[in-house]
């Protein structure tokens, strides 16, 4: 099979590697249909992340078809359409009994950190019966693979943390995939105001599209005044920054009203400063974290119902095979216009068929039994 394979800072191959296998009874294999490209897998390419060592196949969002399952493996079968979201979980330890499924003790972000990820035409993915979720029938693919990571993101590290509600005035800082994503969830909870915050014209402009009421571009750093005006000097009710930059975490600071909440969906890369000095007087609360995927489900839920179009985030498509001028067009996104970035291999075409009368996959399995001899 083909995948894409991370040799150190800046280098990465679109080679060939082995088959993946069922190393554990709770594995499945998944013949993977559609795949995207994430800001995280940009950080890697820098050497950002230093648990992704050279040799690991990267990413972390997919879709796919189930070819093979592990002895322990009891909710899912041979032939399923699930989601393959950037976190795993076992469901059991104390961690996932909280709903803690990101900081689960023998899961939390494996694929394309630790082992390998989807960014490939097969993938292992362990603690399936836990981890995956199903594709209902009717359900456009490119709307599932949002839920692998931007949407929940969005809602649960973002929308849920910041306590976003009725009437707020809410500011998203970064409008970005994740940020665009955030904008998208929280018009759930009917706050009266969005105002979002970049440096790109053509993403502010997709923000109001989606559903934002106020843009404005920090080109001038002037974003704080404009906020301040905006809001009669009282500042937002929510912010949700999403850069995971000193400068933004800074502006998020200066614009919360009193009472306000803000959560950190960023990942910050080192240290920045918290004005503690001035924050404690104006009663605000703070939250950051990872995202669980708790919420698919009833993502799932509002995507059949008509209520939840999140393929109005996708801006590129490639077949698989073109993966590296993908990377191109996404490290220089402003440029390219790209927001979200599909990848589909041959399996997307299968969409709806029945994947075991694939050539390759018989293959696959003529390879597991001729080696179980």
């Amino acid at each position: 099979m083909k995948a894409l394979v991370y040799y150190g800072s800046g280098k990465i191959s679109w080679e060939d590697k082995p088959l993946p296998k069922i190393e554990h009874p709770a594995d499945v294999v998944v013949r993977i249909s559609k795949t995207t490209l994430c800001g995280t897998d940009l950080a890697i390419l820098r050497g950002g992340v230093p648990t992704v060592q050279p040799g690991r196949t990267i990413g972390h969002e997919a879709t796919g078809y189930i070819t093979e399952v592990g002895a322990a493996v009891q909710d899912l079968k041979v032939g399923d359409h699930v989601i393959i979201p950037c976190n795993t979980s076992c469901g059991r330890c104390e961690p996932c009994r909280r709903g803690l499924h990101s900081s689960c003790e023998r899961g939390g972000w494996l694929l394309g950190n630790t082992i390998d990820g989807v960014q490939a035409e097969y993938a292992r993915i362990p603690l399936a019966d836990s981890s995956l979720f199903r594709i209902p029938d009717g359900v456009d693919e490119e709307a599932a693979l949002m839920l692998a990571d931007i949407v929940p993101t969005g809602l649960e590290v973002g929308v849920k943390r910041a306590e976003v509600g009725l009437g707020d005035t809410l500011v998203v800082i970064g409008a970005g995939p994740v940020g665009l994503a955030t904008i998208l969830a929280a018009e759930f909870y009917s706050p009266a105001r969005i105002i979002a915050i970049d440096l790109d014209d053509n993403r502010l402009a997709k923000a109001l599209e989606i559903g934002a009421t106020d843009i404005i571009n920090n080109k001038d750093g002037k974003a704080r005044e404009k906020v301040m005006a905006l809001t009669e000097g009282r500042g937002a009710d929510a912010v949700i920054e999403v850069i995971g930059n000193p400068a933004t975490f800074q502006l998020a600071q200066e614009i919360l009203a009193a009472g306000g909440r803000m959560a950190n969906i960023g990942i910050f890369h080192k240290s920045t400063e918290l004005h503690a000095e001035t924050l404690w007087t104006r009663n605000i609360t703070l939250r950051m974290g990872v995202v669980d995927n708790s919420t698919v489900p009833v993502l799932l839920k509002m995507v059949q119902a008509g209520r939840l179009d999140p393929t109005s985030l996708v801006s590129h498509h490639f077949h698989i095979n073109e993966i590296l001028d993908a990377y191109e067009i996404f490290k220089n996104a402003a440029e390219e216009q790209a927001i979200k970035v599909v990848l589909s291999t041959d399996a997307a075409k299968k969409a709806g068929s029945d994947v075991s009368n694939d050539n390759e996959f018989i293959r696959h399995i003529v390879g597991r039994v001729l080696a179980s001899l």
